[in-house]
């Protein structure tokens, strides 16, 4: 419903909490986030929400993807462009699971006591009563997306696409099983993907243990991180081209404490130079070992269970902790004179991204997807431009994993996600795949089926998430219509996780990528640079930033100074600065409504307009332009910063300032044409600003003259041709530099605010002099000038003037009669003797050959920054003296 003016003006203090939630349900109730299907020839805008872990709650790194997404969202809904931004929620297997857990548990109770069917029934529960607390977080946040679109990676239409692309890839031999070296944590009890191993430095040893030969001609002696492993050793490899160990290939070796014969094998994946260049074989526990045995043949002994505890096949050793095992193995082994040495040593060892354990190798049958020719045509879309990353060094990143991937092991061994369709007739045997649950086998006929027990891996469904939420593997209109998405917006932290598998699934069941475009944003770090952890207490919860700030200053906040991929800093500080901001608007439209009581919309007509007028114009439609190219190469911190120095710079501190004279006066003509500039200039910016801060300049357009409806609605602002005036920008800029001259002179020689200056301006150039005289009034105004003379040269400067230069212009400022000169004088000579013995100080102490020998660098460089600060100081008193001098 369109608004008719009627003037009233804005509370005299800004509070977010009474303007946040009312315009929020404003636009939820009329439907504007909604994404309509385009017009004929309509441009189409898509973006999908990376979804967030239902268990999870919002963290500043949600707030910045979120708040990006909602820029670009609103900017195209304004540009008139069909919009649609899909929100969603990831089921996150391990994370849920485990938090459900933890709930039984405080009940006395395990998944197993429940059952699977009734395990399932109570996470559902906890998703139902817990799982809408991210979602109800962005509204806050003031997410735009369409919600009448939510989706869930389980719902009935996202699970349908998840079944159809397992069945698919399993006919044509993608996807299959196999006994292979997996991650497992013993902790969550799954297998995790190689790329949700996180690799951490840490300081260890390296042992050196003795094998000796079976034939008692000496011994080999190998270095291990991992001791305890040798319980399930099956051979010692060399590098072929390791002359040291040439003629030992082939012998046999007894294993130390388990005397187990085990030969001597040479392959070239050993590394001559770590450790004594011969290396213990290790199948069952280590990836590459796994690999060098499967060439040669050797067998597998598990002596790690899943649960990190010795098997039976670990002997005397069966039934102890891994590490308790390390340590009495170490001492036995020290016992019967095996142990050669013992070195510190740091190395990367792997752990659980969700709980940090340590990750344990083991050989387990596993589903797989075989990547090779999945992989082909990801790097072929990215190599031929078909997507394109933002930075562009992500795409590096990006060929790189996929240039060098693994087959993606899919399985998990959980009971929360989406189950494998698989099924294994008990009665011949037969291995099931279909898209509907088989009631009797497809070879035999018998009923006695048994449904394989494992989960597909979380990121399998997120793969599908840009075609299966517009309702693949159905023919929509929305999908039709949206896919390919026009951007990704991500962190540079899951490329690996979920936009590389995006893309193949995409090329796969689409023919073409799910997005043209992939925005990546670095991570937030706290002000030391280090990553926000409940470990280290530096995490900030955006909850509170809003209950305290608002939504629109937390935004600003975070896109304000960011760049593309890289990390930005969390300084609490910022947000003070970003709420001022927030309070500068809000006062300058007080100001403007409070001056509008006379107004009536006219048309703009250039002929009217004073210099000024013509300047902020000019600046405006310069500044859409800027805003549009900045948005369409995502420099989107680079946009908030040009809408921050307009609006605090040029607006409000130039042209409010430069105007106020008018909207007092009493040329009723004058008022209206500066009336109707500072609407226009106002709104358009307001307008501008939306996307970023869209609750506070919904608040103040509804304040606005005119028939409005919502902001977000709104026309996107275009340049005006007819407001293009070069030379009003250039002689603005010339009377601002001048004022901004008058001003620094000023407030340098402690010249009384409200006491008017003569001001003697001296320019060679006549078309200078003129702009400079027919701005004396905006002299008057801004820099409290009085008599203003304006000259081509003078015969010998004023007695007693602080002087300056700026843009080919001189500016004296006669002292006499502004100030108390005697008073002045003996002040700064009292400041200069400080400074001249501060400066002593500092240069005696850098002139000292012990100091920069001893001193930090940091410390050295501190000094050297203080004495050239000094210098300047000491360099402007002396000017200003020689002023009072005359």
């Amino acid at each position: 419903m369109r608004r008719q003016f009627v003037l009233a003006t804005l509370d005299k203090v800004y509070d977010p909490k009474d303007v946040e939630g009312k315009w929020y349900h404003y636009w939820t109730e009329k439907g504007y986030f909604r994404g309509p299907l385009p017009a004929k020839g309509q441009q189409t805008f898509s973006i999908v929400m990376p979804p967030p872990n239902v268990t999870g709650s919002l963290h500043l790194g949600h707030a910045l993807d979120n708040t990006l997404q909602d820029i670009l969202t609103r900017w195209h809904r304004m540009r008139g462009d069909a919009t649609l931004w899909v929100p969603g929620t990831d089921h996150a297997g391990i994370a849920t699971q485990a938090r459900v857990e933890e709930e039984l548990a405080k009940e006395g109770l395990s998944k197993y006591d429940l059952g699977r069917e009734r395990f399932l029934e109570r996470v559902w529960d906890w998703k139902h009563q817990y799982g809408n607390r991210i979602t109800s977080q962005l509204r806050l946040l003031g997410s735009s997306c369409d919600w009448s679109r939510e989706r869930f990676t389980m719902d009935e239409g996202c699970s349908r696409a998840v079944r159809e692309v397992f069945v698919r890839l399993y006919e044509k031999g993608l996807i299959y099983r196999g006994s292979y070296i997996i991650n497992w944590c013993p902790r969550c009890r799954t297998t995790i993907s190689d790329i949700e191993v996180e690799h951490e430095e840490e300081n260890g040893h390296l042992w050196y243990i003795r094998y000796p030969f079976k034939d008692g001609s000496g011994g080999i002696t190998i270095a291990t991180t991992r001791p305890e492993t040798m319980l399930g050793d099956t051979a010692v490899a060399v590098n072929p081209a390791d002359e040291r160990y040439r003629e030992v290939v082939g012998k046999t070796l007894v294993l130390p404490l388990v005397n187990r014969e085990i030969p001597v094998i040479a392959d070239e994946y050993v590394d001559p130079a770590f450790g004594t260049g011969a290396v213990k074989i290790t199948p069952a526990h280590d990836p590459n070992d796994f690999e060098v045995a499967t060439r040669h043949n050797l067998p597998s002994i598990t002596v790690i269970g899943k649960d990190a505890v010795m098997t039976e096949e670990a002997g005397p050793y069966a039934g102890m902790e891994r590490y308790t095992c390390r340590g009495q193995l170490v001492d036995d082994l020290q016992a019967a004179g095996f142990l050669v040495k013992v070195e510190e040593h740091t190395h990367a060892v792997g752990h659980c991204y969700r709980c940090g354990t340590t990750i344990e190798p083991l050989v387990s049958p596993q589903w797989f997807v075989r990547m090779a020719p999945l992989a082909a045509p990801a790097i072929q879309a990215a190599k031929e431009g078909r997507v394109r990353f933002v930075p562009e060094r992500f795409t590096r990143i990006y060929l790189n994993w996929l240039e060098n991937i693994r087959d993606w092991c899919i399985s998990r061994q959980l009971w929360w996600g989406h189950r494998i369709p698989v099924w294994y007739c008990q009665q011949c045997g037969e291995e099931i795949c279909t898209r509907e649950d088989p009631g009797e086998c497809p070879a035999c006929g018998s009923t006695a089926l048994e449904q394989d027990p494992d989960v597909l891996d979380t990121w399998f469904s997120s793969a599908l998430w840009p075609f299966s939420t517009l309702g693949w593997p159905e023919k929509t209109p929305e999908l039709a219509a949206f896919y390919p998405t026009t951007v990704l917006v991500t962190g540079r932290d899951i490329i690996f996780f979920w936009v590389a598998r995006m893309l193949f699934m995409g090329l796969e069941f689409m023919g073409d990528v799910p997005f043209r475009e992939v925005l990546i944003h670095g991570l937030i770090l706290d002000a030391q640079g280090r990553k926000m952890s409940k470990s280290l207490g530096n995490g900030v919860d955006p909850m509170e930033v809003i209950k305290e700030y608002g939504a629109d200053t937390l935004r600003l906040m975070l896109v304000t100074g960011n760049t593309p991929g890289n990390d930005l800093r969390f300084h609490p500080e910022r947000l003070e600065g970003t709420r001022n901001f927030a309070n500068k608007i809000w006062n300058a439209a007080r100001f403007a409504l409070m001056n509008l009581e006379d107004y009536q919309p006219a048309p703009l007509r250039p002929a009217d307009f004073t210099l000024a007028d013509g300047w902020i114009l000019t600046r405006l439609n310069q500044l859409i332009r800027e805003v549009n190219a900045g948005l369409e190469a995502y420099e989107i911190g680079e946009v908030a910063r040009l809408l921050y120095e307009f609006f605090w710079g040029e607006l409000c501190d130039w042209y409010i300032e430069l105007i106020k004279p008018r909207l007092y006066g009493q040329d009723r003509r004058e008022r209206q044409v500066a009336q109707g500039v500072l609407v226009t200039v106002l709104g358009c910016s307001l307008q501008l600003l939306h996307p970023f801060m869209p609750f506070i300049t919904e608040e103040i357009w509804q304040h606005l003259p005119g028939e409005r409806e919502s902001i977000m609605i709104s026309s996107w602002p275009r340049p005006v041709p007819g407001y293009d005036d070069a030379g009003a920008r250039e002689k603005m800029e010339l009377i601002m530099a001048v004022i901004r001259a008058v001003r620094t002179l000023r407030s340098e020689m402690n010249v009384p605010p409200g006491r008017k200056a003569e001001v003697i301006l001296v320019a060679a150039d006549p078309a200078a002099r003129e702009i400079l005289r027919q701005g004396t009034g905006y002299l008057a105004n801004l820099a409290a000038a009085g008599q203003v003379q304006v000259v081509a040269a003078l015969a010998q400067p004023p007695s007693r003037a602080a002087t300056a230069i700026t843009a080919g212009v001189q500016v004296f400022l006669p002292l006499a009669g502004l100030i108390d000169l005697e008073k002045e004088q003996a002040r700064l000579e009292k400041e200069l003797q400080h400074v001249r013995a501060d400066l002593e100080k500092v240069e005696t102490k850098l002139a000292r050959a012990d100091f920069r020998i001893k001193a930090p660098a940091a410390i050295v460089a501190k000094e050297e920054a203080k004495a050239a600060e000094l210098k300047a100081t000491l360099a402007a008193l002396s000017q200003r003296l020689s002023y009072l001098r005359g």
